[in-house]
């Protein structure tokens, strides 16, 4: 079988998603943005009542829905979407899917000027995920108010920690379409095992520690490591936290910081303890690679990708019906099979356990692998140690970008 039409394959590069996800100004685009400002009218996080029945008023479904998404991110059968021909079926709304989306910050400069300009930016659904860029969409105004009287499967099967985030309280604009974990990954073969996130300095991986490029992933990993709750941080902290993670440079711990290339070095044994997305190492487990992730009892990271409407959507209703569908169990169900990330629809994992029964052989195994994986059901004592990236406003993001950035590019 050619592996480019193999769903296994494809499952497992859903991982590129976070192939090049810059948050908090990372890429060029966002620290462009940051340094130059964002035209655009700023709003209140949380719109009144009347606002949001104001933004809704006269709209009707059209039958037609514009969808922009990550590559590979989503099921797929060939050339099709199951869920989405399911829901064309179901609500008779024809959707056009594309995998426009590479990059929050590169994505974000392309839609800004449309946005600002209140011109249609040619889809009616995007997802995105927390950090910067959302945080910038939704304070200047970009975003739809979300209707939550038609969003009841939402109401009734999202999980509770999903529910009211402190970057969009209430969802008022967003809610998730997938969620990840960022916490450490380990090789057996070299580690016996780890518990803590000080297991990142041990000395005894000298030249061996796998940490991210990425600002914001190192910053928490160094809060954690100091008993700090990024949540809570102030540059204090922050300026803490980058000595802590400097002394583990200087003292030769880190081969490299890595992108998404930190997963092979991992499994070649290039390093041999590493902080590591859950996505990636479920699929690496899933192929047969002896690899092990934990999350540290200092705790972790949790993002969220988020699927929410453009003011200018010219097919919100029929945006909101898809976000409100997806979270049907059995909807829910069919995209973590396939997508093996974080399900924000806890009652999945039954359904992914009664369709492993009726599956057989290499099917059923990997079924299995998903409902019972803490990668995608993660324990509630696991989520309750995990906390978000910062919130950030263009000051606070060009000092803070400033505090850690020199460590991993110097």
């Amino acid at each position: 079988m050619d592996v480019r039409t193999n769903p296994a394959f494809l499952r497992g590069m859903t991982t590129s998603r976070r192939d090049a996800l810059k948050l908090a100004g990372m890429s060029a685009a966002a620290l462009a943005l940051a340094a130059c400002g964002v035209e655009g009218k700023k709003t209140a996080a949380t719109p009144k009542q009347d606002a949001i029945a104001d933004f809704w008023s006269g709209k009707k479904q059209n039958g037609v829905l514009r969808f922009a998404n990550w590559p590979l991110y989503i099921d797929k059968d060939g050339k099709n979407y199951p869920s989405l021909q399911m829901f064309e079926k179901d609500k008779g709304i024809k959707v056009t899917y594309n995998e426009a989306i590479q990059d929050n910050g590169t994505w974000f400069g392309k839609i800004q000027p449309q946005l600002a300009a209140n011109t249609d930016i040619g889809f009616d659904l995007m997802v995105m995920t927390n950090g910067n860029q959302l945080a910038k969409a939704i304070n200047l105004g970009y975003l739809a108010p979300l209707d939550h009287s038609k969003l009841p499967n939402f109401a009734a099967n999202a999980a509770q920690k999903v529910k009211n985030p402190r970057w969009d309280p209430n969802n008022t604009y967003t809610i998730p379409w997938t969620v990840g974990v960022t916490g450490i990954a380990y090789n057996p073969k070299y580690v016996d095992e780890v518990t803590s996130m000080n297991d990142l300095w041990n000395p005894k991986y000298k030249g061996k520690v796998g940490m991210m490029l990425d600002s914001q992933e190192i910053a928490n990993f160094g809060m954690f490591a100091l008993g700090i709750d990024p949540d809570q941080s102030k540059e204090a902290d922050w300026r803490k936290a980058a000595a802590k993670l400097q002394e583990q440079r200087d003292q030769g711990l880190v081969r490299k910081y890595y992108e998404n290339d930190y997963i092979d070095a991992l499994v070649r044994g290039d390093i041999w303890i590493t902080m590591a997305w859950s996505g990636d190492v479920f699929q690496q487990v899933a192929e047969g690679k002896d690899l092990k992730f934990v999350v540290p009892q200092e705790g972790a990271t949790i993002w969220t990708d988020n699927m929410c409407i453009p003011k200018t959507a010219q097919n919100p209703v029929d945006a909101l019906t898809l976000m409100d569908y997806v979270y049907q169990p059995k909807i829910a169900a069919m995209l973590v099979e396939y997508i093996n990330y974080i399900t924000p629809v806890p009652a999945t994992k039954d359904i992914v356990l009664a369709d492993a029964a009726k599956a057989t052989g290499e099917d059923k195994a990997a079924l299995e692998q998903v409902a019972k994986s803490p990668l995608i059901y993660p324990t509630e004592a696991d989520l309750a140690k995990m906390r978000s990236y910062l919130l950030l406003d263009s000051k606070t993001d060009q000092l803070f970008e400033s505090i850690f950035q020199p460590i991993t590019q110097g």
